[in-house]
């Protein structure tokens, strides 16, 4: 009799064990196989992603070479597989004052991409400097916007080069003119005069 007391306390305990350490478990347990990071997309990269409308906006920066100017860079993915997209229109977003230069609608195929960074960008201007983050609105053909932080990165390594606004022509003319009218004003008359007194 008191055998079967004590088996029968003991296999309450380890039922009651049991089913506490199912319960104490049962969260871990269905947390795993959800959610993982890997399941998320992702693409490392300085620039951002927006996927709310038909258009994907995928690693959109601005490439400064100097404050207040830039180059807009970004990959448009078109999802719809049927219908040509259209970038309308690039603005400054929540009161910012950037302003891109006019550009001819940037035409999507169906299903297909536009890589800004090989097609050379849209240049853009404000008050803004490598390391902000700048408020822009895309605005597409179809009457969508999307709205997104757009990182300004300098005009290095990954992206060298593709800063087109910041070509200043005048540099380079500026210095030739002035050193070829100076060296020719000055040497030919004094060479003359004094080549001629002495003859």
């Amino acid at each position: 009799m008191h055998l079967r007391r004590n088996s029968r306390r003991t296999l309450r305990r380890s039922t009651a064990l049991s089913l506490g350490g199912l319960l104490l478990a049962a969260p871990l347990l269905t947390a795993c196989g959800f959610n993982y990071a890997t399941d998320r997309v992702y693409t490392p990269a300085s620039g951002v992603n927006n996927r709310d409308a038909d258009v994907d906006v995928l690693g959109a920066v601005i490439v400064s070479a100097q404050d207040d100017s830039g180059t807009f860079i970004a990959t448009f993915t078109n999802n719809d597989t049927e219908k040509q997209a259209t970038i309308e229109s690039l603005a400054g977003a929540s009161g910012n004052t950037i302003q891109a230069e006019s550009f001819s609608p940037i035409k999507v195929d169906p299903g297909g991409l536009v890589n800004l960074a090989t097609d050379g960008g849209i240049p853009v201007s404000g008050t803004f400097t490598a390391g902000d983050f700048i408020p822009v609105t895309v605005t597409f053909g179809d009457g969508e916007r999307v709205e997104m932080d757009v990182p300004v990165v300098p005009d290095e390594g990954d992206y060298a080069g593709l800063d087109s606004s910041s070509a200043s022509p005048s540099e380079s003319p500026s210095e030739t003119p002035s050193e070829s009218p100076s060296e020719s004003s000055t040497e030919s008359p004094s060479e003359s005069p004094s080549a001629s007194a002495s003859e």
